[in-house]
């Protein structure tokens, strides 16, 4: 029975799985391969929030929309190649793989790649260079160039074979058909065509014949229009010496010759009406200016006619006129005469001042001046020199009787002396000396060489510590 059992039990064990089991890091990494397994390169569209660049370099930011958000992370050697600002609200199209932070078992998001949603590339370029452009000043107002009220030579930059260019030679051909025009061929549209369109530019400008010039094309789409939106077309425009129009597509279109030339129309029609003056208004205009000029001549002649008959009128005798202008010279005779006299009299009195004033300033009364004031101050002088001295003399009194006052000369003379051994240092206690040492006493009238013969003690020190 006990095999039976036996047996049956281990039946059982047979039968039944055995457990897996996994630790933290062991799970989280097999989460971490299946995503990346099953959810290779994908996109998603979200917008960014919570976004944090630490100095590391790599950026770290979550995606959302109104239900749900993802942890994302873009690490430094992708985010280099995002050539616009990543910033909180905004809303992005992401490029990456699906992973797991193992570490924290967060599911996240790896971006490879980012651009800004609802744009597409060409647009993005745009809105770039436009930008670039702009802050470097090429929008500016005050580098546009006034366009010529009467342009004296037209040149338009445009494809030969467009319909642009027919459409341009036909609203001149009816507005004003004697402007001269020069048209200077090249593509536009193409990879060639922004090098042919700065180099018709740089030639026009170059042979300096036109003082106008027309940039246009048809209208299409971004791509068509493209070559108006290359930097080196923007800079060639900006660059240019002479006026530019800017006529490129249709009055929706908008491409960044327009912000940077001197004037912008709709369509190349509108370009060719903006750059040619109307001949039927000039026509209407030179009629009324002759009408105008008739009637201002008739006026003019029949004015002088007036004119005549009022100065026959006004005519005087030429012995009335002489003798009119002869009474008039003897009254500025008499005039001049009366002049003459003010003026000596002043004169006459400026005299009599100036000498009066010489009198009162003659040498001998101001060197007696001098003299006074010489002698005035050599009194001062005097007297300030013995108030010196005599102060000078109390101040010297009065530093003698100190000196003498604290002279160790003094101390001497009382009976004191100075003792120094051969070393010229002061000895004023017994231990700085021994027997046989050479000693010399300074005395009031001297000094006396003396040699040591012993050394005795003073009445203090033979007393015993109980006496003392």
């Amino acid at each position: 029975m006990e095999n039976s059992l036996s047996a049956h039990t281990s039946a059982n064990a047979t039968t039944k799985p055995e457990k897996q089991i996994f630790s933290v890091s062991q799970l989280n990494r097999r989460a971490r391969q299946l995503l990346e397994t099953h959810l290779s390169l994908l996109w998603v569209d979200g917008e960014v929030s919570n976004l944090s660049r630490p100095a590391s370099g790599h950026w770290y930011f979550t995606l959302k929309d109104d239900k749900a958000q993802i942890r994302c992370a873009m690490f430094r050697n992708r985010n280099r190649g995002v050539n616009f600002k990543l910033d909180n609200g905004q809303q992005i199209l992401l490029r990456g793989r699906v992973g797991l932070y193992e570490n924290r078992g967060d599911y996240q998001l790896i971006a490879e790649h980012i651009e800004p949603a609802g744009l597409g590339e060409l647009q993005r370029r745009f809105e770039l260079l436009k930008d670039k452009l702009a802050e470097q000043g090429l929008f500016d107002v005050e580098l546009k160039k006034e366009l010529p009220l009467f342009p004296q030579h037209l040149g338009v930059i445009t494809s030969p074979s467009g319909a642009a260019l027919r459409d341009i030679l036909h609203v001149l051909k009816r507005r004003f058909p004697l402007l001269p025009v020069t048209i200077y061929p090249c593509a536009v549209q193409g990879s060639a065509s922004a090098g042919e369109i700065v180099a018709a530019l740089q030639q026009a400008n170059q042979q300096g014949s036109c003082d106008l010039l027309l940039v246009s094309r048809g209208g299409g789409s971004i791509e068509d229009l493209w070559s108006f939106n290359e930097e080196a077309v923007a800079r060639a425009i900006a660059a240019s010496r002479i006026p530019i129009i800017s006529g490129v597509g249709h009055e929706t279109d908008t491409t960044i010759a327009d912000f940077v030339a001197d004037a912008r129309a709709p369509t190349p029609s509108a370009a060719a009406e903006l750059a040619s003056p109307d001949g039927d208004d000039l026509l209407q205009n030179l009629q009324a200016y002759d009408n105008w000029f008739q009637q201002r001549a008739r006026l003019a002649l029949l004015n002088a006619a007036q004119q005549l008959n009022a100065l026959r009128k006004r005519l005087r005798h030429p012995s009335d006129i002489i003798n009119t202008h002869s009474q008039h010279l003897d009254h500025l005779e008499i005039r001049l005469h009366k002049a003459m006299e003010r003026c000596l009299h002043k004169l006459q009195a400026r005299l009599q001042q100036a000498q009066t004033r010489h009198q009162a300033q003659t040498p001998q009364l101001r060197l007696s001046k001098l003299v006074m004031q010489v002698s005035f101050l050599e009194e001062r002088l005097h007297g300030a020199l013995e108030k010196t001295l005599e102060h000078r003399r109390q101040g010297l009194s009065s530093a003698i009787a100190l000196l003498q006052a604290v002279s160790p000369l003094n101390t001497l003379e009382r009976g004191y002396a100075i003792v120094q051994n051969k070393r010229g240092q002061v000895i004023s206690h017994t231990a700085d000396s021994h027997e046989n040492d050479q000693l010399a006493v300074t005395v009031s009238d001297g000094v006396l060489h003396c040699l040591v013969e012993g050394i005795a003690p003073t009445a203090a020190e033979k007393l015993s510590p109980e006496e003392k």
